[in-house]
């Protein structure tokens, strides 16, 4: 779709993360000059996050002064509080690789209208790839209609996703999830932007996508991609009210549909006998990790017991005669 034919605060975005994705190829000439300072342990925000995020800030209330923020790094200290429009902003998605000289990384602008994403657009400065969306308008790379991938079955699939890095993260649970879905699929890989993971299932180069502990300006953006492309998104229980919970699963509709049975029992809302199931597994694979009191290597765990059906025995009556 050529820029003359765009929705102009679509147009806006684009204009904005062109020049956020300036600022970010210049820095990345001389990445080591860059100052980084630390949000928490492995969570890194540099001078650059924070010089991208003013300029989109400004271009976009530039051209709408009465509409809201909602960005990484500042929260939402910019425009408008109480506005039906709302803009969601990650300003580097993939700061850890950036600072690493990785060439994964991405600018990602959404526009809620009521909280509903409307107008999408995704940015990677790497390639001069610019992923767009605009609500029942279809999803677009480069002016190219995009669509998810055709792919039916999983073993012939590629999957992202994102490791699991801050403290106090259920590396367990994560482990188990990798292992349920790559025995399964053709491969599984871990890029390092989010937003970036969603475009790629967007455009076809991913079956699906799966990531714990996400932030809305992580996935607002990516969301609307997919699903303009024909895809599927929502939590790991295949609900689409997911923006705010932390937990995001995409993927083309039938990788979709494989997907959610696989990942659903890993949900914070999956039901309580799915997180006993899940917790046990973390227990036997913790047990088998550990080693013994006496020092000596750990033996492997047996394998649970099977769960024995309960049924009910009708009581004989008098006179029965005994069985054998």
């Amino acid at each position: 779709m050529s820029s003359a034919n765009l929705h102009p605060m679509l147009n806006v975005a684009i204009k904005a993360a062109r020049a956020a994705g300036a600022i970010i190829n210049r820095a990345a000439l001389d990445v080591e000059a860059v100052r980084i300072s630390q949000k928490q342990v492995n969570d890194f925000v540099t001078e650059i996050d924070q010089a991208s995020e003013q300029t989109i800030i400004e271009t976009l209330l530039t051209a709408y002064p009465g509409h809201g923020i909602w960005a990484e790094e500042s929260g939402r200290e910019h425009g408008a509080r109480d506005s039906e429009f709302v803009w969601i902003i990650d300003p580097l998605d993939g700061t850890t690789n950036f600072i690493h000289g990785f060439p994964v990384y991405c600018v990602s602008i959404a526009l809620a209208v009521q909280g509903k994403v409307e107008q999408a657009v995704i940015y990677d400065p790497t390639r001069n790839d610019l992923f767009t969306a605009t609500k029942g308008r279809g999803a677009y790379l480069n002016e190219r209609r995009i669509r998810v991938s055709k792919r039916t079955q999983l073993k012939e699939c590629l999957i992202s996703t994102g490791f699991p890095f801050r403290p106090g993260d259920n590396f367990q649970n994560y482990l188990q999830m990798m292992s349920d879905v790559m025995q399964r699929t053709a491969g599984l890989r871990r890029p390092g932007a989010a937003a970036l993971d969603l475009a790629y299932v967007a455009a076809g180069f991913t079956d699906g996508f799966f990531e714990t502990g996400l932030s809305p300006w992580d996935v607002a953006a990516g969301s609307l991609l997919v699903t303009e492309a024909g895809g599927l998104v929502g939590n790991f229980t295949g609900e689409s009210n997911f923006l705010e919970q932390k937990e995001c699963l995409a993927g083309n509709p039938r990788i979709y549909g494989q997907l959610v049975p696989l990942l659903a029992k890993h949900s914070r809302f999956a039901g309580v006998a799915d997180k006993m199931q899940v917790a046990e597994a973390a227990a036997r694979a913790h047990a088998a990790e550990a080693p013994a009191a006496d020092g000596s290597e750990p033996t492997e765990t047996p394998a649970a017991a099977p769960v024995r059906k309960l049924t009910r025995v009708r009581s004989k009556a008098a006179g029965d005669a005994p069985q054998a």
